[in-house]
């Protein structure tokens, strides 16, 4: 009887663990389906497109590789032409225009930074008061080249426009309310006289907290339009560096910076005699070699002029490439090829002698070349038609 009990006692035990295990796997199947829920899906990703004439962006989806793939410019003599055109080559996911339309042409060898553009343009929010435009002159022009510049771009950008002259004109600026800076330096055209002036405009940029730098000679018109139109494509906390070389090849010259002249560097540089424009970001950068004096210290020890030393501080010690243009325009071109229809659409215009002719643009106008030997004046009336002294237009009576 013991032995019965045992074997029903084991009996049952191993049935009890037959019937938990078989419950354990029917209880999934006897609960109710749950219900499927939607899981939340990733946002789609808006793909970025280029801005269009507003100043405001967003930033492309953009792969640029550039190079240098031709001079489309030949020039006759060292510096007597255009500057050299710069072909780039883009590859992008979607649609880019390579700024054809605003007349700049970029490349950024391999290393060096590509003018401040990493692929896309960051409109900045410009205004006419957020331009520093530095003219370069000398006292005994004043009378046959400034006052014309007063007259003319220079009344529609008054407080933004500095005269740096190397003599005192009291009457002058009592007369026409001009912004003119007796440098003191020399009077002579000289690399160290040069170089003295440009030393000094730097710095007093650098004092106005202004957003751009912009350098012309005193032989330039500045389309004011257009100026803000170009500097409008760029941020100016971006490392621009816009101008046009008046050689098709870059400048070589001895490393006295970084080395003691046994080795050579090559650059770019703007010319000063079409002007060119430098961003604030990039401004403050060449402080080391361009503030309180060092420009000029800099300038002596590459042994070469204000405007090459601009372009040796840029693109030779700061690494960042020259965004070339032709909207810059100098007296060392031929401006009768420029196309009439196309003169008001620049940025910079100038006059001068080019082989022995009468160099200026071909524009037609309420004036006659000898009124207006320069055509400055027809420009300016082109552009601000209301201005006194412009002719006013008749008007044809109807029959």
């Amino acid at each position: 009887m013991h032995i019965a009990s045992v074997v029903v006692s084991k009996f049952c035990f191993l049935f009890s663990l037959a019937f938990c295990g078989l419950l354990l796997l029917l209880i999934p199947a006897l609960q109710p389906p749950a219900r499927q829920v939607d899981l939340p899906q990733p946002k789609p990703q808006m793909r970025a497109t280029q801005a269009g004439p507003s100043h405001h962006t967003r930033v492309p989806a953009v792969s640029i590789h550039a190079r240098e793939t031709d001079t489309a410019i030949g020039l006759k003599g060292s510096s007597a032409g255009q500057g050299g055109s710069i072909k780039t080559e883009v590859t992008r996911n979607d649609k880019w225009d390579v700024d054809s339309k605003r007349g700049l042409e970029r490349w950024a060898p391999p290393g060096r930074k590509d003018g401040g553009i990493s692929g896309f343009r960051s409109h900045d929010l410009l205004e006419l008061k957020d331009i520093f435009i530095a003219v370069k002159t000398t006292k005994k022009y004043h009378k046959s080249r400034l006052e014309l510049l007063i007259q003319t771009w220079v009344s529609q950008a008054k407080e933004q426009t500095y005269m740096f002259t190397d003599g005192e004109d009291k009457q002058m600026q009592m007369r026409t309310g001009a912004n003119i800076i007796n440098t003191n330096c020399s009077a002579a055209h000289t690399r160290q006289a040069l170089c003295c002036k440009m030393s000094v405009e730097y710095d007093k940029f650098i004092e106005s907290q202004k957003k751009w730098f912009c350098h012309v000679d005193d032989d330039n018109y500045v389309i004011l339009p257009s100026l803000l139109r170009v500097l409008s494509s760029y941020h100016h906390t971006q490392d621009v560096y816009l101008g046009r070389p008046s050689l098709d090849h870059p400048i070589e010259a001895a490393e006295r910076v970084k080395s003691d002249g046994s080795v050579s560097v090559k650059f770019w540089f703007a010319t000063g005699g079409a002007g060119f424009c430098i961003s604030r970001g990039l401004a403050l950068k060449m402080s080391p070699w361009a503030s309180l004096g060092n420009f000029i210290s800099t300038a002596e020890k590459i042994r070469l002029p204000d405007d090459c030393t601009i372009g040796y501080i840029i693109e030779a010690l700061l690494e960042v490439a020259l965004t070339h243009t032709h909207l810059f325009h100098s007296h060392l071109e031929n401006l009768q090829k420029l196309p009439p229809d196309s003169v008001l659409e620049q940025v910079t215009l100038s006059y001068g002698g080019f082989e022995n002719r009468r160099n200026v643009v071909s524009i037609a106008g309420g004036f006659s070349l000898a009124e207006d030997p320069t055509r400055f004046k027809t420009v300016h009336c082109l552009l601000y038609p209301d201005t006194d002294w412009c002719p006013k237009l008749k008007l044809r009576k109807k029959n």
